[in-house]
């Protein structure tokens, strides 16, 4: 038995299959993998968007519990996360409606990465997110110097 075209050469299956589309050739689809390979690219963009946000989140934290070693590469790396997170929420405009949701799904996350990356206690970081996503997301906010490490 011959291996299918999807298992054998995934680059000339979908050659195959957009092609097969333009003509309208329902016969020459295969649709089950078809489905699986839209529904992927939606999983992907929504995963571009939770790791954009936890970018954020951690170089926020470090911005606002390690002032006194902020660096122009958190700058510039938040800037970046900011700028393509905008560009991918403009072209995929429903999942700017999760953004609230991922940023609490993804806030524990960046608040151990920050821990580990400025050596300081967990603790000192809050148990939840001190933003709200328009603030995450707005290239002019920067956060003010926490005090006391809360």
């Amino acid at each position: 038995m011959t291996e299918p075209l999807y298992d054998a050469d995934f680059y000339q299956w979908t050659q195959t299959q957009a092609a097969a589309l333009r003509a309208k050739d329902i016969a020459a689809l295969d649709l089950e993998h078809l489905a699986e390979e839209i529904e992927s690219l939606g999983k992907r963009d929504r995963r571009a968007v939770e790791s954009y946000l936890e970018v954020i989140l951690l170089h926020l934290l470090k911005w606002a519990y390690q002032h006194e070693r902020r660096e122009r590469s958190w700058e510039k790396s938040l800037l970046q996360a900011r700028n393509r997170l905008a560009k991918l929420l403009r072209d995929n405009p429903s999942l700017a409606n999760q953004v609230p949701e991922f940023l609490d799904d993804g806030y524990p996350h960046a608040r151990r990465l920050a821990a580990v990356e400025t050596s300081l206690p967990l603790t000192t970081f809050p148990a939840t997110c001190p933003w709200a996503s328009e603030q995450a997301l707005d290239e002019n906010f920067w956060p003010e110097m926490a005090r006391d490490g809360a």
